[in-house]
């Protein structure tokens, strides 16, 4: 018999776990054989909420209404697939799964690990958060005994990657931009994501230079009154500099996933840069690399899953840094805890590495990280295509239940051949 899963995470939210749960569902969705799945869906902080009328959209409203049926008339679930941050983890069902875009620094939280514990199994996005997981550990005091007790992870936990989306057409996206060569950030202006720096460094590297920076970010929402917050804060930078050559432009608001693909592979967008401190996976950057724009990133965490090759070769402009404490104003109880270290980009390694990947689009450098990124773009669409990503992710959820598939499969022919 198919099993009754409760989905529980923000399906129609803007945001990464927003993200991170759409590539879930349509991963437990594609195997109806096996799942008879239930939503309840969850708000994300101050995201905005997806607004386009489609298959999939009118697909998870249904099911919530159909999910406050069941749940009002005493249904019960076999399984619960929790997306959110492992805080908020329950036991829900028999068998409960948790997953996480999981972890940006060099430590879990101690709440992370106890919650992890109640569910059956963990699943990650990366291997830099699995790793992470499996390596933090807590000493501490049994409160009844008084023996000292080692806190770590107990259950199993795997990593399953993002798939490479493809799409048959792609909409027109027009920019004006003053000049042929323009970086490209996406990201919110936020101090993980070190967007501050990003700026600054640019302009200053290439201050007398005809090349542009485009921001695709906001600071919470895509609504008009958080454009006008964004618009002065890179302002406020960009008036640091005002005799400068190079532009800094902002692109503010809802776009379509057509859309972004479409900004990736604008013809005058030549690179992707992104500095952050620290990347569960980094879809932004992922993006980039399977529709062959060039990278510029921070050599560490969860975009190195995808940035170097099954035979350990970097295909990116490898920024080196540093590893130390995050910083105070952004220590999160339980979330982002204050003895964790994340990455600091080194700002003469992040203006190099800007520099040689301009040089190399400017002068068609054959044998260049950016002259090559189609070719690798193949590979990464290849190795991270939705057949074996959805299969990944089925096959994890299937494990923790205590199955294969294909003893789920036998069970189901079971029950055919019952019924015939």
């Amino acid at each position: 018999m198919k099993k009754k899963l409760l989905f529980k995470g923000p399906l129609l939210t803007r945001s990464g776990y927003g993200e991170q749960s759409r590539f879930a569902i349509r991963a437990l969705r594609d195997r109806e054989d096996l799942f008879d799945i239930y939503i309840q869906p969850l708000t994300w902080g101050q995201t905005s909420w997806v607004g386009e009328d489609t298959e999939e959209v009118k697909w998870i409203n249904s099911t919530i209404e159909k999910t406050i049926m069941y749940a009002q008339s005493g249904g019960q679930f076999d399984v619960s697939f929790q997306v959110t941050i492992p805080n908020e983890w329950q036991r829900l069902a028999p068998i409960n799964v948790g997953y996480t875009a999981g972890i940006e620094t060099t430590r879990v939280a101690h709440q992370w690990l106890e919650k992890g514990n109640e569910m059956n199994g963990i699943v990650v996005v990366s291997n830099h958060s699995k790793t992470t997981y499996e390596q933090t550990t807590y000493q501490g005091v049994n409160e009844q005994t008084g023996q000292e007790v080692l806190l770590q992870l107990q259950v199993p936990i795997k990593s399953v990657n993002y798939p490479a989306k493809k799409f048959e057409t792609l909409p027109d996206v027009e920019l004006k931009l003053d000049y042929d060569i323009n970086f490209l950030a996406t990201a919110q202006l936020s101090p993980r994501k070190n967007m501050i720096n990003t700026i600054k460094w640019f302009i200053e590297e290439f201050k007398d230079e005809e090349v542009g920076l485009v921001l695709k970010g906001n600071t919470a929402k895509n609504c008009l009154m958080d454009r006008e917050h964004t618009l002065r804060n890179v302002q406020a930078i960009t008036a640091q500099y005002p005799d400068r050559k190079c532009k800094v432009y902002l692109l503010h608001g809802d776009m379509s996933d057509e859309e972004m693909h479409s900004l990736q592979m604008h013809p005058q967008i030549s690179a992707l840069i992104s500095l952050a401190h620290g990347e569960g996976f980094g879809l932004p950057i992922f993006e980039a690399a399977y529709s062959g724009t060039p990278v510029i990133a921070t050599g560490w965490s969860g975009q190195l899953d995808f940035l170097v090759d099954e035979a350990g070769k970097q295909n990116f402009y490898n920024v080196s840094f540093d590893l130390s404490p995050v910083q105070d104003e952004v220590v999160w109880d339980g979330v982002l805890i204050k003895d964790s270290m994340w990455a600091y980009a080194r700002e003469q390694s992040a203006k190099e590495k800007m520099r040689d990947c301009y040089s190399d689009v400017k002068t068609q450098n054959a044998d260049s990280v950016a002259l090559n990124s189609c070719a690798f773009a193949e590979a990464v669409q290849e190795r991270f295509s939705q057949e074996k990503q959805y299969g990944a992710m089925v096959d994890a959820v299937l494990e923790f239940m205590g199955a294969t598939e294909e003893e789920a499969f036998e069970e189901i022919l079971e029950q055919v051949v019952e019924y015939d």
